[in-house]
């Protein structure tokens, strides 16, 4: 009688938990895993002491290691994300391990500045105007140094965009469409968006899957972007089957519903550097609006082709943005994303250099993609050039994404990156949205205090001399020897940077979410 007791107690328990689960909107995995979904947050909280003597360390893990997602889920739920008893990184064993080196003293200038506190709501404005080299009517200056990197519906969930949209609009920055077309879900949260076009030319294609220039102006955007190629698969096309094609995603993307939707691996608008500097301007021209380029680094002759060209024809893109090879996608083939295009700094640098040898590089705004978002990462990027950085997978992490890996499957656990209505109904776009922003706020914020670590008031200021990489036991090496930088190469022009300069110092100190 006692053990019956007993099991029913049990059973009441347990169904009193399973319907806490599939009603609260905090935790995608509980929503979809009701019970069960307890035991992953009680192997995490445990997580450190049992792998103090078995499995691996802080830092083994790939994609992201623990210590980064954990850096990410505790800034986006507003929990402690300070890290005790020192790194456990090994430093005495470098391979190009980032030094970044403080100043002791404040510059003249800025000491009084420096004494006002930095928040986490505090903004950090874009240091160059989107548009101004090519005078675009609706040129702007991007109010966050950390967006949002393109992330399409069908590759994301509906509720997984919705969050990243309300994020975006909650941390003042911007969210990127990815290639699948402008949906109601990048809308719905009201944030400002880049609209990338890719070779399937989604929501601006006519019947016939060709490029049509009347359907762009239509959309409330803030840029767009044409994408070449990105880090993950570059020179490769892709496929949505036609059993994946709903009515919904067909809408969105103006493709029939039910037809396999090939995107071919290279545009059929144009087709050589000409082309596309004419393919951009007549863009910007019909919409007023900044355009730039998306592309992973791979041969060094098209990056020349198109200095040189906009150097005589005095158009092109107002922005590039590069992406590393090490950038992530939904799916892709092995040897695509292990050995195609190279890594962010090794393929950034490259480009930089061929922009600043042609004189271009403080007219054009250079953004980073690629596994850049944490500070470390992001403060190397923008020592090398970049104006501000974009994070993806990192956003997603910031929305519950547990780095499952089975994004190409359609079966995430969280809801993040699937289409099945079950899994993605765990995911509560209103609770999401805060922790996306809260994220970005935090590399923000972070970025702002290496800056004034550094002794300077914006972290486009930051430069490759501010850094050293370990390379032996007992050796470092200047990052602008490393990577072969002329000394006043990675910097914005010098209106640019005193302009950026008396903004810091009027902002206000804190800025409300």
């Amino acid at each position: 009688m006692v053990l019956l007791v007993i099991l029913l107690v049990v059973v009441v328990l347990l169904a009193a938990v399973a319907v806490y689960d599939l009603t609260q909107t905090r935790h995608a995995i509980l929503r979809n895993f009701p019970v069960v979904g307890h035991l992953r947050f009680i192997l995490e909280s445990v997580g450190p002491e049992l792998r103090q003597y078995i499995v691996t360390s802080n830092d083994e893990e790939r994609p992201f290691s623990r210590n980064q997602r954990r850096w990410v889920y505790a800034t986006s739920k507003k929990e402690i994300s300070t890290f005790g008893f020192g790194t456990d990184n090994s430093m005495d064993q470098p391979d190009h391990y980032l030094i970044i080196k403080h100043h002791a003293l404040a510059r003249p200038a800025e000491a009084e500045a420096m004494t006002r506190p930095v928040s986490p709501e505090g903004a950090v404005p874009g240091a160059k105007v989107l548009g101004a080299r090519h005078g675009r009517r609706h040129a702007f200056r991007p109010p966050s140094v950390v967006n949002i990197s393109g992330m399409s519906f069908g590759a994301l969930s509906g509720p997984a965009i919705e969050a990243l949209s309300g994020g975006a609009r909650l941390a003042g920055c911007l969210q990127n469409t990815g290639e699948g077309g402008v949906s109601p879900y990048h809308l719905a949260g009201g944030g400002e968006l880049v609209w990338q076009i890719g070779t399937g030319y989604f929501g601006c294609r006519d019947d016939n899957g060709r490029f049509d220039l009347a359907r762009v102006a239509e959309t409330p955007v803030r840029a767009i972007e044409i994408k070449l190629s990105q880090g993950a698969k570059p020179g490769l096309g892709g496929m949505l089957p036609g059993a994946k094609v709903t009515e919904e995603i067909a809408a969105i993307r103006g493709i029939p519903v039910g037809v396999d939707c090939v995107s071919p691996p290279f545009h059929t608008a144009f087709g050589d550097v000409p082309g596309l500097v004419d393919f951009i301007e007549s863009i910007a021209d019909a919409t007023g609006l900044p355009v730039g380029i998306k592309s992973a680094v791979g041969e060094r002759g098209f990056w020349v082709q198109l200095a040189m060209h906009m150097v005589s024809s005095g158009g092109g893109p107002d922005f590039l943005t590069i992406d590393g090879g090490e950038g992530g996608t939904g799916a892709a083939p092995l040897v695509f994303a292990d050995h195609v295009s190279l890594p962010f700094t090794i393929g950034f640098s490259r480009v930089y250099k061929v922009f600043a040898e042609h004189g271009l590089n403080e007219a054009v705004v250079f953004v980073g993609s690629g596994k850049l978002g944490f500070p470390e990462s992001a403060v190397l990027a923008m020592a090398l050039g970049c104006d501000s950085v974009s994070v993806g997978r990192e956003a997603m992490l910031s929305i519950g994404c547990i780095q499952a890996q089975r994004c190409n499957t359609g079966r995430c656990p969280t809801g993040v990156a699937t289409q099945n209505r079950w899994l993605s109904r765990g995911l509560d776009p209103e609770v999401k949205s805060h922790r996306a922003a809260n994220y970005v706020m935090a590399l923000r914020y972070d970025l702002q205090r290496l800056a004034r670590a550094c002794g300077q008031l914006h972290p486009a200021m930051v430069g490759l001399r501010d850094l050293e990489l370990l390379v032996e036991r007992h050796t470092a090496v200047s990052a602008l020897e490393e990577f072969g930088y002329e000394p006043d190469w990675g910097y914005p022009s010098v209106p640019d940077r005193q302009e950026i300069r008396r903004i810091m110092l009027d902002l206000p100190t804190t800025t409300p979410a």
